[in-house]
């Protein structure tokens, strides 16, 4: 097992690396952009972290580099001073000329947007892509009609029939049977409305998705829901760029929404947090997908960039969602926390980032990599 798991490691970090750096890269030029439209000088913009492998100077004074941690990255304002975008200790005694391109002294929508943009830029990316994909390959289109309802199963029970369309999910449009597949899977054990038309009526019918286990192709355990129904008459359908753009919003919109749905669930105790991946399980799925094929490979990223972004927009400090939060306050109070509330709220949210990184690991390193039952059985 230990050399597999070394023999591995090569094919999955290479994929992994390089997807992740460009997304970083596209988050914080995110930052960068509209930071630079708004007048504040950036002084360094950094993919990774730790000590610089390579860097230059740009002429506006940037520096641009790369560092030998590849699990993030950052862009630093004039004005900062962390990498977290702490106002330096100097922000109040700062001359006129220093104020007009510190971010600390920009209007509070400025800043909103500079903070914005980085989570911004990572949906948009997504959406070119799927976009890109749909218009090349094409988007797989299944008409929502029922070909096949399994004996026995919530389907039967519930009294859907094949040859059923379904048109609506809890009052929600069905264009696609894969529409309707993503909605039963993230709901097991919950109560659906389905309008269906048959025989050239329309009728309601309320059926509960069964909860099943399933390992998908790199051994993660996952918990859906199934009603026990197919559809078999699957195509691809090739998309005009207007069309594609509309359809690559409504996929990147179908990930936020699952993603949701899913974290819902477990805050709730509905899902286990066993589900979840951190950096080890990512880069297992990336040199995974990679086998696959290119294509493959650049849908996977769509799928982590909508994650990056959302995962920022977390209202937690220390992501782009905590300082939004801040805004959000000083918005409605009329002037910022105090800085004794901002430092123990960074502090709350260091550490929530923390736990969920030690969490993710535990998940990989058992559910995933085996690695405690590996080491258990050494001393069995």
């Amino acid at each position: 097992m230990l050399a597999s798991l070394l023999g591995n490691a090569f094919d999955n970090i290479v994929p992994f690396v390089l997807i992740m750096s460009a997304l970083i890269f596209v988050h914080e030029f995110g930052h960068y952009i509209v930071a630079r439209w708004n007048g504040v000088r950036v002084d360094v913009f950094s993919i990774g972290f730790g000590p610089e492998i390579t860097g230059w100077n740009d002429r506006h004074g940037t520096r641009w580099k790369l560092s030998w941690v590849p699990l993030g990255g950052y862009v630093k304002f004039f004005g900062d001073a962390n990498a977290a975008s702490a106002a330096s200790s100097d922000v109040d005694t700062m001359s006129a000329e220093e104020r007009a391109v510190s971010f600390h002294h920009k209007r509070l929508s400025q800043r909103a947007a500079i903070v914005a943009a980085g989570p911004i830029a990572n949906f948009l990316t997504a959406i070119l892509i799927f976009a890109v994909v749909f218009s090349i390959i094409g988007q797989p289109f299944t008409k929502p009609v029922l070909t096949d309802v399994v004996a026995g199963s919530a389907a039967e029970e519930a009294g859907l029939r094949p040859g059923d369309r379904v048109v609506r999910v809890n009052g929600a449009g069905v264009e696609r049977f894969e529409d309707l597949q993503r909605i039963v899977q993230m709901r097991p054990n919950e109560n659906l409305r389905l309008d269906v038309e048959r025989d050239g009526g329309m009728r309601s019918i309320n059926a509960t998705p069964r909860l099943y286990e399933m390992k998908d192709n790199f051994g993660n355990v996952h918990r859906i829901g199934q009603l026990g129904i197919r559809s078999t008459s699957v195509e691809y359908v090739r998309h005009d760029p207007v069309s594609a753009v509309w359809y690559g919003t409504k996929a990147t919109w179908d990930v936020v929404t699952t993603t949701l749905v899913a974290v819902k669930q477990m805050i709730v105790g509905a899902r286990s947090t066993s589900e979840l991946s951190g950096v080890i399980g990512i880069a297992q799925m990336s040199g995974q997908v990679a086998k696959v094929g290119f294509m493959a490979l650049v849908q996977f990223a769509a799928f982590l960039s909508v994650s990056l972004g959302l995962i920022n927009l977390f209202p937690i400090p220390v992501l782009d969602g905590g300082h939004l939060l801040y805004y959000v306050a000083e918005a409605l109070r009329g002037r910022p926390l105090s800085e004794r509330v901002q430092e123990y709220g960074l502090r709350f949210g260091l550490l929530l980032v923390v736990g969920l990184l030690f969490l993710t690991t535990f998940n990989d390193l058992n559910y995933r990599l085996n690695v405690f039952g590996f080491v258990s059985s050494l001393f069995s």
